[in-house]
């Protein structure tokens, strides 16, 4: 069984304040994009995890694949299987591939032992492996709230329909992130931003970890920068960084220098 788990950007990203547990709330509109990791799973006699593409590092006991097939297996009778995961999205780079990719895991293992496992049940597993996770339940655009695991609708005005994005090779960890972070209350309403045309998202379409990230890592900045001189109807960092994306009406020819950074061109 092979499917492939879709990266997410962030339209907007407000750090609202810290919680009494330690974890900030944010307001965030999170839209799947088309550029993937790759996930094989088998059955075996033994448990194994293989990692190709991008070195993700560390133990495969620590990755989030393992981590999706032990947390169900304690809910549910299921045999040992083979997981080969093609890593191509980035990590450390706000783009949600490892939430994407445990979330993946469960969906494909409930299909392969068929089990009677609801959505509601999906989401409530998803939550207790990351903030991220439960988005990828149903994917699409939605709002995220709390922590980032309370999702609700959103609708988008207008979205433009082609998309570049650009990684630095910087990782950035999510304690380095939130570390620096300052949660501003000057910030339009994402509801209110996304009834307007999407020429009115550079003005008003703001990404809270912008300022300290780009103070750390010029060279993060200096990719947005790039991307609105070539054309962009809106650029960002997206999530936590370090990648940037720019969205565009139409495809645009980049230059030879923002090309070494490129990891995905294309529709949305």
């Amino acid at each position: 069984m092979i499917e492939f788990a879709p990266a997410k950007i962030n339209l907007g990203l407000h750090v609202l304040g810290k919680r009494s547990d330690g974890f900030h709330r944010i307001e965030t509109c999170m839209m799947e994009i088309p550029f993937y990791d790759i996930i094989e799973i088998t059955k075996s006699d033994e448990y194994e995890f293989i990692q190709s593409g991008i070195d993700v590092g560390g133990k495969g006991s620590d990755n989030l694949c393992t981590k999706a097939f032990l947390f169900l297996k304690r809910h549910h009778e299921i045999s040992n299987v083979r997981i080969h995961l093609r890593k191509q999205v980035p990590i450390g780079a706000g783009l949600g591939g490892g939430s994407s990719d445990a979330v993946t895991v469960l969906k494909m293992l409930v299909e392969l032992f068929q089990l009677q496992v609801s959505e509601k049940e999906l989401e409530e597993m998803s939550t207790s492996l990351g903030s991220d996770c439960p988005f990828f339940i149903k994917g699409g655009i939605q709002l995220a709230e709390g922590r980032g695991e309370v999702l609700s609708s959103i609708m988008v005005k207008s979205i433009p329909k082609y998309l570049v994005l650009l990684n630095p090779g910087i990782h950035i960890s999510t304690k380095e992130a939130y570390s620096n972070v300052s949660s501003s209350q000057d910030k339009s309403s994402l509801e209110e931003v996304f009834s307007s045309p999407s020429l009115q998202w550079k003005k008003y379409l703001k990404n809270d970890f912008e300022e300290s990230v780009f103070k750390n890592h010029p060279v993060i900045k200096e990719l947005k920068t790039k991307l609105y001189e070539v054309g962009a109807v809106y650029a960002s960092m997206s999530g936590s960084g370090s990648s940037v994306f720019g969205l565009f009406n139409e495809p645009v020819t980049l230059s030879e220098e923002l090309k070494k950074d490129l990891v995905y061109s294309g529709d949305l």
